[in-house]
């Protein structure tokens, strides 16, 4: 795939600050053309295929409600929003849908931010999303750079930044204008050299340490958070994913929940890291292939050759009939990426096919990279996945737990990365 434009860049932007407003009781009002357009391109992704597709209102529904939009107040008006661009089709009972990738709800997505007419205050979000993403910037250094770009006063830049680290478009370290304002993708860009100045900021022992863990990550794709922990120490664990050194990835099911460890980059060795799996499709789709490849029995359909039936996939074939069709992708599902079908001889047997052919490209390249694909995630619970929690939750997770002590070593890194002193 080729690089982002500058407009699948934007939208990608939108969704992450999208993300963001629901937790906000104010948010989506305060930035009401981002919360539009980001529930917006949302559902157009979990709606679309690949190819042209018809949904029926009730699967609509239910992805609405599965996203979180309320299926009577927000359905109806993004459906309409959606129409008006030409991307659906709507009658009484069903809708049709044009094909459609994630790079081009991304293009959507700015295209219905565009014409919501967002505010200077939104336009200044994006602003600081892209310069917090490059490297940790002082709020000082950030102040003068948003008030020179959006003609805003002093006044109007502070009360800006008070809210967009209270809505959590960026994060911040310190007090003062001395603070350190950063977000998550700070490690999806210039990665190596990022890292780098995280361990030239870390003692010999912390850095044989780290080593040993990337060395691990490249072989299997992903490691058990319990195992990461057990190698690094909780206190520089919880420092490094703070600063998003480390992607923490939740499965939930019906035991509870089982948290494991990807590199930021590693969904992006191939493909542009701000863009492809900005809604967290792929790595779901992964968690949901392994959990098939380790913790399954052959009587359920346990898969041996991943990457035929991840290619016959993405061909556009059915796989199955199995029982764990049934039980392990139903979040990808409900979220558009793949459709089961009923085995018409045995109830509690399904065939799956996949509707997103880039979501399913990208995670093949992540599973064979290496030997992840025979290695990764053994310590999967034993029982079907129902539910997925991506990076980004779990990075602020973290963070809001974290205790000052921790907070500050976590600015030692940021510090690091920035390239400045270590506090």
């Amino acid at each position: 795939m080729g690089s982002a434009s500058v407009k699948e860049i934007k939208g990608a932007w939108v969704i992450h600050h999208g993300r963001k407003l629901v937790l906000d009781v104010n948010g989506p009002a305060e930035f009401p053309a981002i919360n539009e357009a980001a529930k917006a391109a949302t559902l157009l992704t979990k709606l679309g295929q690949t190819n042209q597709a018809t949904v029926t209102k009730v699967e609509a529904r239910a992805i609405a409600v599965a996203s979180g939009f309320d299926p009577r107040l927000e359905l109806n008006g993004l459906l309409q929003v959606l129409e008006r661009k030409r991307l659906i089709d709507q009658s009484k009972d069903d809708i049709s849908v044009l094909g459609v990738t994630t790079r081009g709800s991304l293009g959507h997505a700015t295209d219905i931010y565009n014409e919501a007419e967002p505010s200077t205050y939104e336009e200044a979000s994006i602003t600081l999303a892209e310069i917090a993403s490059e490297a940790p910037i002082r709020r000082a250094d950030v102040s003068q750079r948003i008030g020179d770009t959006h003609k805003l006063t002093n006044a109007q830049v502070g009360d800006f930044l008070d809210r967009a680290e209270g809505i959590g478009f960026v994060d911040k370290e310190g007090d003062g204008n001395d603070r350190l304002l950063f977000n998550g993708n700070l490690f999806r860009r210039s990665s190596v050299v990022k890292t780098q100045k995280v361990l030239t900021s870390l003692n010999d022992a912390e850095q044989r340490l780290i080593s040993e863990i990337a060395e691990q990550l490249s072989k299997s794709g992903c490691l058990s958070v319990q195992h990461v922990e057990h190698v690094l120490s909780k206190p520089l664990f919880e420092k490094l994913v703070a600063a998003a050194v480390y992607d923490l990835n939740e499965v939930t099911n019906e035991q509870g929940s089982h948290v494991y460890v990807t590199a930021p980059a590693a969904f992006h060795k191939f493909v542009d890291p701000m863009v492809d799996d900005c809604f967290d499709m792929a790595k779901s789709l992964v968690a949901a292939l392994t959990y098939g490849m380790v913790s399954r029995s052959s009587s359920q359909g346990r898969i041996t050759q991943l990457p035929a039936l991840v290619n016959k996939l993405i061909s556009g074939r059915e796989v199955g009939p199995t029982t764990s069709i049934g039980q392990d992708y139903r979040v990808l599902e409900v979220n558009g990426v793949v459709k089961l079908r009923r085995d018409a001889n045995y109830a509690n047997r399904y065939y799956l096919r996949l509707l997103k052919k880039e979501v399913g490209e990208l995670a093949l390249q992540v599973l064979t990279q290496g030997n992840a694909y025979a290695q990764s995630l053994a310590d999967l619970p034993s029982a079907p996945m129902a539910g997925y929690i991506g990076p980004e939750e779990s990075r602020t997770s973290v963070r809001k737990s974290q205790s000052p002590l921790s907070k500050r070593a976590t600015r030692d890194v940021l510090e690091a990365v920035r390239g400045g002193r270590v506090l």
